[in-house]
């Protein structure tokens, strides 16, 4: 595959550079040359920083739009997507497969960079890509913006040098990282695809929607509202070259912890992610497959809006 996703992110974080008063970021030139675009950790952000953010972390392969929908009557902001090449712009760039850890600082890693770090380097053998782009951007689900020994590190690990590294930083608790993990409803179900052992080169084509988790004040607090709008309300739209048993595990309902908000799955779980279903998070509430080799058309799953608006503290 000649695609190269960092290159073709460029011109969004150009973009988003040029734009950075209008969006709501802020740019940060650090010493050694890397280049952090803060989108809400001193920074507003906004929804289109969150679209362009979103469309960045999937390697420039996604059109995004915002609309308004209900859920339970409800007016909630949606996000619509559609993804080219499905496997290298979920699973190779916006899957958050990198456990970032330098020092005292921590995040997970997404975005274009990772295909240059090969991480991990088991998902890149499975869908067999790997990017030679001199230039990365990666994006941070963190609290801080990182300092020079953290993109230094990076840099490193990318084979690149520190100039020519953008690093984007959301924290969950912000109007951009909750865009951000609604947009994570195709790779969530792709990620699920691939620990099940299916090939997911087998699906040219992708679209999802999902709601915009609001604002929460803590990082907990949002990790449960952002996740439980995959969870309870997430479409997710793949066509398939071929049939296969597996896609009627793919909705949420089909895990044990299905049917409470997630903050309070976790909190059962005394926190312990290894006590919770892996897989709980990375499903949608509904999928339809098109098999294009016979024309059929498969649904399974439901729109749960009674957990949803729980989760969401609805008064």
């Amino acid at each position: 595959m000649t695609l190269s996703i960092n290159n073709m992110a460029m011109p969004l974080v150009r973009e988003m550079i040029d734009r950075r008063d209008e969006l709501g970021v802020a740019v940060v030139e650090q010493e050694n040359g890397a280049t952090c675009i803060d989108f809400g950790v001193h920074a507003p952000g906004g929804y289109r920083a969150g679209s362009l953010f979103m469309e960045t972390c999937l390697g420039g392969l996604a059109d995004t739009v915002i609309t308004l929908g209900h859920v339970g009557g409800m007016p909630v902001p949606f996000l619509h997507l559609t993804v080219n090449h499905p496997a290298i712009a979920c699973l190779g760039s916006q899957k958050a497969g990198w456990v970032l850890k330098v020092g005292d600082y921590s995040a997970m890693a997404s975005g274009p960079a990772r295909a240059l770090a090969q991480k991990p380097k088991a998902t890149y053998r499975t869908i067999g890509y790997r990017d030679h782009s001199m230039i990365g951007v990666i994006a941070l689900e963190a609290d801080t913006l990182p300092d020079e020994e953290v993109t230094g590190f990076i840099a490193g690990e990318c084979g690149i040098d520190p100039r020519d590294l953008y690093v984007l930083v959301a924290p969950t608790r912000s109007l951009v990282g909750s865009i951000q993990i609604s947009a994570r409803v195709i790779t969530a179900t792709l990620h699920k695809l691939e620990e099940k052992g299916y090939d997911v080169l087998r699906i040219p084509h992708a679209a999802g929607r999902s709601p915009i988790a609001p604002v929460k004040r803590t990082g907990i607090e949002a990790m449960g509202t952002t996740n439980d709008c995959n969870i309870y309300y997430g479409s997710v739209s793949l066509v398939a070259e071929g049939y296969d048993p597996v896609f009627a595990t793919l909705p949420s309902e089909t895990s044990p912890d299905y049917g409470r908000p997630f903050a309070r799955v976790l909190k059962d779980a005394g926190y312990d992610f290894l006590k919770v279903d892996s897989l709980l998070a990375f499903s949608p509430a509904e999928v339809t497959i098109n098999d294009a080799e016979s024309g059929a058309v498969y649904h399974f799953g439901r729109l749960n809006a009674e957990v949803l608006l729980e989760s969401f503290g609805v008064d």
